[in-house]
């Protein structure tokens, strides 16, 4: 018997699952309600695919399944109430998209118009209260039908993972004001397909559409924030601290950092940045602010020391708040899908309105200003416009000698003792190599002295975890430089993975045909393994090693 079941992060128990509590600190109710939500997002995919199929839209809707989805990520979410929301409104919008297609459906003269769908498509609690809601979330979770065949179950739950990923990348996107409901169209398809009685070779299929339409997602967010924020300048950032009181700002949205600094300007209060908020620093638009003043710390998991010695107030816009220390409990807000017990939440911002921060300011202007970590600044803002820039500069380099190698080392930061991997190699590799990043992976190596070449960096950082479609972009105009495919280049991919924001991007990477990506620190548990060893096979796909023999077999271009 278990509390609940859950294995999408790299840090799951044993690499096997979590079956008590989550090694992120998700309660097993918690993961029961995911569970439960997830399930009637495919009873809203069910109604919503077909009546797409006849002209029935929801947009709202469409974009509900996207937040939600966001919602049930690693470290986004763990307020039990939030999720009974978010279930009651699932059961609404579901009921209202089956009332809209049915009604299309008997106007188009179809056959077959009535009927209320599979249980996930029409399921009605007696009422919403906690007991209700959880005896039916441990009926439909991952691993509720014991006769599925694993390599069937291994392949749903690498979609749904996989659009997890697409989901917060896509909710980021049109909070920038970007839009494709192409996405949101894809993730509803793909749902429903989960659903379904298809074979190893269809839902193959389906992974390979997940990262294509993964590669969609990023470029419109990539799109959407350049066009909102110009594209990242080369920015040396400060990693110390200025006298004054602070706000930090963790997370990923780049609304909820505008805002915050348009409302603190001229108040005295500075603001910094934390984890994937770092790359925030190049954009033009943010960076005019004076107050935003640099950086402060490392990645997600330094966190709990970390933000007790900021003193100020923490501001989480997304995922990646871990459990909570009494040293800052009194002073952490939430806001967008992410959300933790008792702590206080920052509405979403009215139509054309901005968010309220007065609160977090406030605060603020009461508190003390952050202890110094540490001094110096970081070099960042090397995305795809800034390296094309100097793409004939970088072409050159390769041609003299001068730069032997580039590898990819993006991806997400993590606790275990063997991401010390992606150090070790960062120190390894030969002196003409340059490291192509993205991502929190960064935090091992970007701290390191590891020179330039040319007056390149060694190390090229082109933002947060969705960034990664620009290493893809700088890598595609590089092989129509050189006349060959991303695979001919002299160009390995060394990525580091936690959660599923890593997994969408390792999915566009493959639905692009890249080969020879190592993965690590481990494979990810829900791919059996039969499917990992398909995966393995038809894209070259390889787990991490020693990081010296890695390192020799990348030089060597294996």
């Amino acid at each position: 018997m278990t509390d609940m079941f859950c294995y999408q992060c790299q840090e799951t128990m044993k690499n096997q699952g979590c079956t008590r509590r989550g090694m992120c600190g998700k309660v097993a109710d918690v993961a029961n309600l995911q569970d439960l939500l997830i399930y009637l997002l495919k009873g809203i995919s069910f109604w919503g695919s077909r009546g797409r199929n006849m002209g029935v839209e929801h947009p709202e809707t469409d974009l509900f399944v996207a937040k939600a989805l966001f919602a049930t990520i690693t470290n986004a979410n763990f307020d039990e109430e939030r999720f009974v929301e978010l279930i009651k409104e699932a059961i609404e919008r579901r009921d209202a998209l089956h009332v809209d297609a049915q009604a299309r459906c008997n106007e188009l003269h179809k056959s077959n118009c009535s009927g209320s769908g599979p249980d996930w498509a029409a399921w009605h609690p007696e009422n919403y209260e906690m007991d209700t809601l959880l005896t039916k979330a441990v009926t439909v979770g991952i691993t509720h039908d014991p006769n599925e065949d694993p390599d069937l179950r291994s392949l749903r739950q690498l979609i749904v993972i996989g659009l997890k990923g697409m989901a917060a990348y896509t909710d980021h996107a049109y909070l920038v004001g970007g839009r494709d409901s192409s996405i949101l169209g894809f993730m509803q398809e793909a749902l429903d397909a989960t659903t379904q009685d298809l074979n190893v070779n269809q839902l193959l299929d389906w992974v390979q559409k997940t990262g294509e339409f993964g590669v969609k997602a990023m470029a419109l967010l990539d799109k959407s924030n350049t066009e909102r924020y110009g594209n990242p300048e080369p920015t040396n950032v400060n990693i110390g601290v200025r006298p004054g009181p602070g706000i930090l700002v963790s997370g990923h949205d780049l609304p909820d950092l505008e805002e915050l600094l348009q409302q603190t300007e001229g108040t005295g209060v500075n603001v910094y940045t934390h984890g994937e908020m770092l790359p925030t620093n190049a954009y033009p638009e943010l960076k005019k602010y004076p107050h935003l003043v640099g950086n402060y710390g490392g990645s997600w998991w330094h966190q709990g020391e970390e933000f007790g010695s900021f003193n100020g107030p923490i501001l989480m816009t997304t995922n990646c708040i871990i459990p909570l220390k009494d040293s800052y409990r009194e002073r952490i807000f939430t806001t967008g899908m992410t959300g933790y017990p008792g702590v206080p939440h920052i509405a979403d911002r009215p139509e054309g309105g901005h968010k309220d921060f007065s609160a977090v300011i406030e605060m603020a202007k009461t508190l003390p200003g952050p202890d110094e970590l540490e001094t110096g600044t970081l070099p960042i803002g090397y995305a795809h416009a800034t390296v094309l820039s100097v793409a004939d500069k970088v072409i050159e380099a390769v041609k003299s000698g001068a730069i032997k190698r580039f590898v990819v080392m993006g991806g997400c930061d993590g606790r275990h003792k063997e991401r010390q991997y992606f150090t070790d190699v960062a120190l390894a590799l030969p002196k003409d190599t340059v490291i192509l990043t993205a991502g929190c992976a960064k935090y091992r190596y970007n701290k390191l002295s590891l020179g330039e070449i040319g007056g390149i960096p060694r190390v090229l950082d082109a933002g947060q975890c969705n960034d990664s479609y620009s290493l893809v972009v700088i890598a595609q105009a590089l092989a129509e430089a050189f006349g060959c495919s991303v695979n001919e280049l002299p160009l390995s991919f060394d990525i580091a993975w936690y959660e599923q924001k890593a997994v969408i991007v390792l999915l566009a990477l493959l639905s692009l045909g890249v080969k020879k990506i190592r993965l690590g620190p481990t494979l990810p548990a829900f791919l059996s393994p039969n499917v990992a060893a398909t995966i393995v096979q038809a894209y070259d796909l390889m787990p991490t090693q020693e990081a010296e023999a890695d390192v020799a077999a990348m030089m060597a271009g294996a």
